[in-house]
């Protein structure tokens, strides 16, 4: 029963700081997930978020894998419900005072302060993802086709992901 509530503690707190989109959060994840609870390997924090990005909500669907692993069905029930509860609440607070609030200076300012340093928190997951995971020619090479792919066409991002593990999976086996 303590194990379910330090669950529901720690993705109430991981929460709270849910925005911005769930890539800021990669490194903390990765922290708390892997190096202070040991809830999943590295391994498995890594397949974790390279399969979510198949479903909606992705980082949220690493947050219910990992309450699984450490607690079970409830384990998992626990981590999802927590890690949405903040960000469901604060919406409900901001969207019927958004009209009003948007108007003031504290407001836009600390907006504009905010995207900068969301890009850098995406850019450090960026840079503790590609330092745990890429080892081969094989893996940069998949990164550069992916980031080209992405950024100069139009193609699903799913489609990107399911066409990398495509090709890993031939390369494997071929």
């Amino acid at each position: 029963m303590a194990a379910l509530f330090k669950l529901a503690w720690i993705f109430l707190k991981i929460g709270f700081i849910f925005f911005g989109g769930g890539y800021v959060l990669i490194p903390l994840l990765h922290r708390i997930m892997v190096e202070q609870y040991q809830w999943l390997a590295l391994r498995e924090f890594l397949d974790g978020v390279a399969l979510s990005q198949l479903t909606p909500g992705p980082l949220a669907m690493l947050a219910t894998f990992t309450g699984f692993k450490a607690g079970g069905f409830v384990g998992g029930l626990i981590s999802t419900i927590f890690i949405f509860l903040p960000c469901t609440l604060l919406m409900l607070f901001f969207s019927s005072r958004y009209e009003k609030l948007r108007n003031m200076e504290l407001v836009k300012a600390a907006l504009d302060g905010f995207l900068p340093a969301v890009i850098g928190l995406v850019a450090a997951a960026a840079y503790n993802l590609g330092t745990t995971s890429l080892g081969s020619v094989r893996d940069f090479a998949l990164l550069g086709a992916g980031f080209v792919t992405l950024q100069f066409t139009k193609a699903s991002p799913m489609l990107v992901i399911l066409g990398a593990g495509a090709i890993g999976y031939f390369l494997h086996f071929s």
